[in-house]
C-alpha cells in the first residue's frame, strides 16, 4: 500500500510538471488579452505610459550627462523620484501633486535651514537636543493639521512632503557642513522634475480631470434614464409572454444593472472634482468652474440610484402581490417612469453638449402631474381593498417612483443653475420651423396681400355702416 501511494504521488507530481508549460502559456495569453482590452478600451492609458517614460528619460539626463551631474551630484536622483511620484493620469492630479511637492519642499527647506542655524547657536551639546525638539514639534503639528477636512482633501500630500523634507534637512544638516547648498540642490532638482511632469502632462495629449468629471456626470444621468425606460418594459409586461422578445429582454436587463455604476461613484467624483480645481482654464471650462454643482448633481444621482436598487430588489423578489392592482397603477407608473427617463436623458445630453435643456421642465411637470393622480388612486384603492398585504409590493414600487420624480426635479433645477452659471448655449428649437415659413411668405408676397386685405375690410365696414344709416333715414 505504501509503495502504491508513493507511485501515485510521483505520477501526480510528474503530471503537474508536464502540464506546467500549458499553464504558463494560458496565463501569458490571458495577460496578453487583458492588455489588449485595456489598450482598446482607453488608448489614452497607453499614451500616458509613454509620457511617463519620456519624462523619466529627460530628467535622467541630469544624472547621465557629466556637466549636469557635476552641478547637482547625487541630488539629481531627486528629479527622477519626483517624476515617479508626481506624474499622474490627469493634468489636475499632476498639477496638484507637483505644486504640493514644490511648495512644501520650499517651505520645509527654508524652515529646516533656519532650525539648523538656531540649533547651531546653542553649541555642540545643545544642537542635537534643539534639532530633535524642532523635528518633534513640526511633525506633531503637521500631522495634526492633516486631519482637517479641507487640508486632507487638497493638501495632504504637501503636508506629508513638508514633514519629510524638514526632517531630512534638519537631521542631515547635523552632519553636513553646507546645509544651504544641499537644500538648494534638492529644491532645484525637485522643481525640475515637477516642471517636466507638468509640461509633458499639459502639452502632450492632455487628459483633463474636469472634462472627465463633466462627461461622467452626464453619463450617470443617461444611465438613470436607461434604467427607468427598461424598468417600464420589464415590470409591467405580461408574465405569460416573457419569452416572446428574448433579445429585448436581455437588453433591458443589462440596462437594469446600470445603476450599480452610479452607486459606487462617490470617491471617483470627489477625486475628479479635487483634481479639476487645480487645472487652468481649458476649452469650455474656465479656471473657477462650478465643480461643486457637479458634486451636487452626482450626489442626487446616487440618491436616485439607491431608489432604483430598492426597485430592482422588489422586482426580483418572489412576492409579486396583486396583479390586478399592478394593472391598475400601470399607466400612471409607466408615465412617471418614461417622463422621468426622458428628463434624465435630456439633462445628460444638455450637460454633455453644454446647451440649455429645452423640454426637461415639461417632462418633469408631466411626471409630477402623474404623481398627483397616482396618489389619489392609491388612496382610493386602499379604501376599497380588504387584503392590504397584496398591495404592498406594487405600492412600494409606486412610492419609490414618486421619490425618483422628486429627485428628478431637484436634478433639473441643479442643471439649470449650472447652465446659468457657466453660460450654456441656448438652442432655440422654435427658430427651425419658423425659418421656412418666413421664406415662403417672402416668395409669394403674402404679407403685403394680407395688409391690403385688412385695409379693404375696414373700408367695406365703413361703407356698410353708411348705407345702413341712409336706409334708416329713408325708412323714417
Amino acid at each position: 500500500m505504501a509503495s502504491l501511494n508513493t507511485n501515485q504521488e510521483k505520477s501526480g507530481v510528474f503530471g503537474r510538471v508536464l502540464a506546467l508549460p500549458k499553464v504558463l502559456k494560458k496565463k501569458v495569453l490571458g495577460i496578453c488579452r487583458l492588455t489588449k482590452e485595456i489598450a482598446q478600451d482607453d488608448p489614452r492609458k497607453v499614451i500616458h505610459s509613454l509620457k511617463v517614460g519620456l519624462a523619466i528619460s529627460l530628467v535622467s539626463l541630469f544624472y547621465y550627462y557629466q556637466p549636469l551631474y557635476e552641478n547637482f551630484g547625487l541630488s539629481a536622483m531627486w528629479a527622477v523620484m519626483t517624476v515617479v511620484v508626481v506624474f499622474e493620469y490627469t493634468v489636475g492630479a499632476t498639477l496638484g501633486k507637483g505644486l504640493n511637492r514644490t511648495i512644501a519642499t520650499l517651505a520645509a527647506g527654508a524652515l529646516g535651514v533656519g532650525a539648523h542655524y538656531l540649533a547651531s547657536l546653542s553649541g555642540a551639546t545643545g544642537e542635537p537636543i534643539l534639532i530633535g525638539a524642532f523635528v518633534f514639534v513640526q511633525a506633531a503639528i503637521a500631522s495634526f493639521i492633516r486631519f482637517f477636512p479641507k487640508v486632507k482633501a487638497r493638501y495632504d500630500y504637501g503636508m506629508l512632503i513638508f514633514i519629510l523634507t524638514f526632517s531630512l534637512i534638519s537631521v542631515s544638516g547635523f552632519r553636513e557642513v553646507e546645509v544651504l547648498e544641499m537644500a538648494h540642490k534638492r529644491l532645484s532638482t525637485i522643481f525640475i522634475g515637477g516642471s517636466a511632469c507638468v509640461m509633458i502632462s499639459i502639452f502632450v495629449c492632455p487628459v483633463w480631470a474636469g472634462e472627465e468629471f463633466h462627461y461622467s456626470i452626464a453619463h450617470k444621468l443617461e444611465i438613470l434614464g436607461d434604467f427607468l425606460e427598461a424598468f417600464v418594459h420589464e415590470y409591467f409586461k405580461p408574465q405569460e409572454g416573457e419569452s416572446e422578445d428574448s433579445k429585448g429582454d436581455s437588453k433591458d436587463k443589462s440596462f437594469l444593472e446600470g445603476y450599480k455604476k452610479v452607486l459606487n461613484s462617490k470617491s471617483i467624483d470627489d477625486s475628479l472634482a479635487n483634481f479639476a480645481k487645480w487645472e487652468p482654464g481649458h476649452g469650455k471650462f474656465r479656471f473657477r468652474h462650478p465643480w461643486d454643482l457637479y458634486l451636487k448633481i452626482g450626489a442626487l444621482s446616487r440618491q436616485c440610484a439607491y431608489r432604483m436598487e430598492a426597485i430592482d430588489a422588489n422586482f426580483n423578489s418572489d412576492i409579486k402581490g396583486s396583479q390586478d392592482f399592478r394593472s391598475t397603477i400601470q399607466e400612471l407608473c409607466s408615465e412617471m417612469s418614461l417622463e422621468s427617463s426622458k428628463a434624465f436623458k435630456e439633462l445628460g445630453s444638455s450637460i454633455r453638449t453644454m446647451t440649455r435643456p429645452s423640454s426637461s421642465d415639461t417632462h418633469v411637470a408631466n411626471a409630477k402631474s402623474a404623481v398627483k393622480s397616482l396618489k389619489s388612486l392609491l388612496q382610493s384603492c386602499t379604501r376599497k381593498e380588504t387584503d392590504l398585504l397584496s398591495l404592498i409590493p406594487a405600492a412600494t414600487v409606486a412610492s419609490l417612483l414618486i421619490d425618483i420624480v422628486e429627485i428628478t426635479e431637484k436634478i433639473a433645477d441643479s442643471v439649470n443653475d449650472l447652465a446659468t452659471l457657466t453660460g450654456f448655449e441656448v438652442v432655440d428649437t422654435d427658430k427651425s420651423p419658423k425659418v421656412p415659413s418666413q421664406s415662403s411668405h417672402c416668395e409669394c408676397d403674402e404679407p403685403v396681400a394680407k395688409t391690403d386685405h385688412l385695409q379693404v375690410v375696414i373700408l367695406i365696414e365703413e361703407s356698410a355702416l353708411a348705407v345702413s344709416d341712409s336706409e334708416k333715414s329713408n325708412v323714417v
